[in-house]
């Protein structure tokens, strides 16, 4: 059974960073990309940031672009997402999910596990 837990949200003033991890489980985790993505309320799924097998190759959405970093570490079945120059507009609930496959993934079909959620809140 695969889980994926994410932890590291909490509430922040703006300009703030947090780091958020998602640890998986059930599942060869080197084999398969890794991504984050936020769902604010009445919105959307969105997508955030995506990492490759490897960690060599990622994508960001426009939106957070020189201000979120994602990373991994395989050893540790772990992936990050280093959040820098918060917003309040980056307020939501941000998710991690493992892909179908080992390259990077933008979109949410992509993903075939997700975590149960971790909140963000951005103050002005």
């Amino acid at each position: 059974q695969v889980q994926l837990v994410e932890s590291g949200g909490g509430l922040v003033q703006a300009g703030g960073s947090l780091r958020l991890s998602c640890v998986a489980s059930g599942r060869t985790f080197i084999r398969y990309g890794m991504g984050w993505f936020r769902q604010a309320p009445g919105k959307e799924r969105e997508f955030v940031a995506s990492i490759n097998w490897s960690g060599r190759s990622t994508n960001y959405a426009d939106s957070v672009k020189g201000r979120f970093t994602i990373s991994r570490d395989n050893a540790k079945n772990t992936v990050y997402l280093q959040m820098n120059s918060l917003k309040p507009e980056d307020t939501a609930v941000y998710y991690c999910g493992i892909a179908k496959q080992s390259e990077v993934v933008v979109s949410t079909v992509g993903y075939d596990y997700w975590g149960q959620g971790t909140q963000v809140t951005v103050s002005s």
